[in-house]
This record gives structure tokens, sequence and C-alpha cells, in this order.
């Protein structure tokens, strides 16, 4: 496999560290830029609500621009708005930096996907996509615990500004060992839009989007909750955060396991169903620190678990569209987490209580499995283990 997977890799870590880092330390930015922390979360939902129009809509606007030319720019630009973040004196203009991160991020993963799956031959494209995951996922595992402990020691502006270096290097390293590619032929906006009037295929995209409310709904406030809930330390929050992670990425294995043993249609019911019992009982393990870590390893292993099901559903039953579905799936995701970021707040806002905000999150949980059920119908489990084995 071609050794120039591994930066793309590392570029994708440090570009996933903006989206997935900010959750963590909410409280020290709403602190320091004198808001509070339901509106410094809309931090979290205008960068996923950004990056989903961002991602198909760029690429199509800059379909005739050589792809390691506009990669690179797009990572001149990443790091340029971190820098913004670093200087920034108000939420305004942190609001504006988010923005711009948010363009830019869509552009440099999914062009790292791109770059993956050409600079390698066929049979190792599925490993060498792999790869950039990982890199992303990693920054959930790494990146959290690692920006609060960073926040702690030299406040939240030093978080982005590592970043930005990181960015730099990520820059140099794919000006120099990048090879430059001739642009692809990207399938119209318009088109992709037209693949949603199957039911099957929409009703499995707001199964994402849905699922990733529910998440988020708590997930952007989880410190918040942390500190509510058992008054802890920064050092302990980061702990949660990375055991967190752990089960996150986890969770992409057991979704994969399941879909093994249970077949497509079984898989995906459950793991939806199963999220949504977890989200109601979030709220009763505040009675125990330990019992709350305990439930929030299957919540985190959840969390994740419905990716390696759904992305195949998807290409079964819509064969000729898969790569746009999967674009798509990245855009219902981000649209989930913005919805659910927003919510969330104003949620936060009213009951001025983080304790409940997962009950919430249920409802968009128990809605994901409606839509579940409504494109899986007429599926049975003969096919759904078929598929899973062709």
């Amino acid at each position: 496999m071609n050794w120039r997977v591994y930066i793309l890799a590392i570029t994708a870590f440090a570009v996933g560290l903006v989206e997935l880092i900010v959750g963590g330390i909410l409280p020290s930015i709403a602190e320091d830029l004198n808001v509070s922390i339901a509106t410094a979360g809309q931090l979290i939902s205008v960068f996923a609500f950004i990056y989903a129009l961002s991602a198909p809509l760029l690429l199509s606007l800059t379909a005739k621009i050589e792809r390691k030319q506009l990669f690179i720019i797009s990572l001149v630009i990443f790091a340029l708005s971190n820098l913004m973040m670093y200087v920034s004196p108000t939420f305004t203009i942190v609001m504006i930096a988010r923005i711009i991160s948010a363009m830019s991020t869509a552009l440099v993963i999914v062009l790292s996907l791109t770059v993956a799956a050409k600079i390698v031959e066929p049979r190792y494209r599925a490993k060498a996509l792999s790869y950039v995951f990982i890199g992303v996922s990693s920054a959930l595992v790494i990146g959290v615990p690692l920006g609060i402990f960073i926040t702690e020691s030299f406040g939240w502006r030093s978080v982005f500004l590592g970043i930005a270096v990181l960015s730099v290097l990520s820059i140099i390293l794919n000006i120099v060992f990048l090879e430059r590619m001739p642009v692809a032929e990207i399938i119209p906006l318009k088109e992709q839009i037209k693949s949603l009037a199957n039911v099957k295929i929409l009703s499995a995209q707001f199964t994402t989007l849905f699922m990733l409310a529910g998440h988020y709904m708590l997930y952007a406030y989880l410190t918040a909750f942390l500190v509510e809930a058992f008054d802890l330390s920064a050092s302990w929050i980061s702990a949660c955060y990375l055991l967190f992670g752990v089960s996150s990425v986890s969770g992409n294995a057991l979704g994969g396991w399941l879909n093994d043993k249970l077949g497509t249609k079984k898989t995906i019911l459950f793991v939806v169903a199963s999220f949504a019992i977890v989200l109601l009982l979030i709220p009763f393990t505040i009675v125990s620190l330990p019992l709350f870590l305990i439930v929030t390893v299957f919540w985190g292993a959840l969390s994740w678990a419905l990716t390696p099901p759904l992305q195949a559903y998807l290409i079964q039953i819509a064969p000729k569209t898969s790569d746009v579905q999967q674009s798509l799936n990245t855009a219902a995701l981000q649209i989930g987490i913005a919805i659910g970021s927003a919510v969330g707040g104003i949620v936060f806002t009213f009951t001025a209580s983080a304790i409940y905000l997962s009950t919430f999150g249920a409802i968009f949980a128990i809605a994901a499995l409606v839509c579940a059920a409504i494109s899986l119908k007429g599926l049975s489990t003969s096919q759904s283990q078929e598929q899973h084995i062709n």
C-alpha cells in the first residue's frame, strides 16, 4: 500500500480535531468570551451545518481545480482559520473563524478520501480509506482529552494554535510528498439531490441524521453534564472523554461484527433501538459515577456502531449511486450534529440543567428508529444476510 496514505491519515487527524475538540472545552470558551455555555455550543452546530453544506457544494464549485492544488489551498485556509480562532477577541469573530474552518475541513476530509482511493491499487482501496477514517476517529480518542488538558494548562486558545501548527506540518508533508493528480468527474449537485427521491434512501439518510441529533443533544454539553452531575475535576472529565472515545472507535468494530452475525436489517434496528434505551437510562446513572461510566461505554460504542451496517445497506439499495450516498450520508451526519447541539443548547438554556438532555435526545433516536423501519420495510433477513455475504 502507498505510504503516502499515512500522511493523509495524519492530515485527517489534525483537521478532525477542530470539530470534535470544542465540546470538551465549551465552559472555558464561554467564560473567556463572556457568553453562556448554550451560546458557545452553537459553535458546534454552525460548524456541522456549514460542513454539511460545504462538502457537496464546494466539490462541485471546485471541480476543475487540480486535486493536489485544491488540497493544499484548503489546508492553508484551515491553518489560517485556526490562527484566527487563537487571536479572536469576540465571540462573533470566533464564529466567523469556525465557519471558515468548517468549509476548509469539509474539503480536506473529502479530498483526503478521494486522494487515498486514487494513490493505491484497487485491492488496497478499502484499507486506505479506513486509515483516513482512523485519523478522524483518533481525534476523538486522543484529541478531546488532550485538548482539555491543554486548556487547563495554557488556556483554550492554545488548543487552536496547536492545531494550526499541526496543519502547517501537514501542508509541508503534502507539498513535498503528495503527487499531482488529474481532476476526476464530479457528479453535479442537482443529480446528487435527485437520488433522494427514493423513499428507502431518504429514510435511511434520515436515520443517520436523527441518530446523531439524539447523540449530540448530550454529547455537545457533556462537560457541563459531568460538572453538574458529579462535580468532576478537569482531569476526571478528560478521563471520561477518553473512555467515551475508545468506546466510540470500538463501536465501528461492533457494528461490523453485529452485521456479520445478524445481517444488515437486524443490526440497524438493534443498534438504533439500543441507543434510544441507553439515552433514556443516562439521567438515572447520576447516583453513581461508576454506573455512569459503564453506561458511557455502551453509549459511546452504539453511537458509532450504526455506520458499517448503514453504509452496507446504502450500497445495497443504491449501487449505481453508492459514492453519492456515502457523501450525502456524511452530510446527514453533520446536519444531525448541528440540529442536536442547537436543540440541546435551547433545552439547556430553558431548563438551566444538562441532566435530562439525553432524555430529549432519545426522542430523536426514536425518530431514527421509525425512519429505519420505514426504509427496511420489505427487506427480508435472508436478503440482508445475502447482501453482506456478497
